[in-house]
């Protein structure tokens, strides 16, 4: 369930533009986010920082009055990391056999010619 919730806030842009923002920063406040963030002001910042947490892929430390957000690099964050790299791993084995499947025909027919 906490991975699907993590598919369903990195299909939007604007989350994985914030995303990409902590990843970069290791920690930010909403204030310097929205400095990064064209596309929408401090409150749709605000409401996807929300999903984000909810879906476990951002983690909120507060301080006195400000908050400040990082990338959570456990839980479903690892879930989705793990998945994908399991997914695109096996789909560039399978690129590979089939390159080196269509290099030995290629090889074989330019002997053979």
């Amino acid at each position: 369930m906490g991975t699907e919730l993590a598919f369903d806030a990195l299909a939007d842009p604007v989350r994985r533009q914030i995303l990409g923002v902590l990843a970069e920063r290791a920690e930010c406040s909403v204030g310097e986010l929205v400095e990064n963030i064209d596309s929408v002001g401090r409150t749709g910042v605000s409401s996807h920082l929300r999903v984000l947490r909810a879906a476990g892929l951002v983690t909120e430390r507060k301080a006195g009055r400000f908050r400040y957000y990082s990338i959570d690099p456990t839980g479903p964050a690892r879930d989705v990391i793990d998945m994908l790299h399991s997914l695109f791993q096996g789909a560039l084995a399978d690129a590979g056999r089939a390159a080196d499947a269509r290099g030995k025909t290629t090889d074989r027919d330019i002997r053979s010619a």
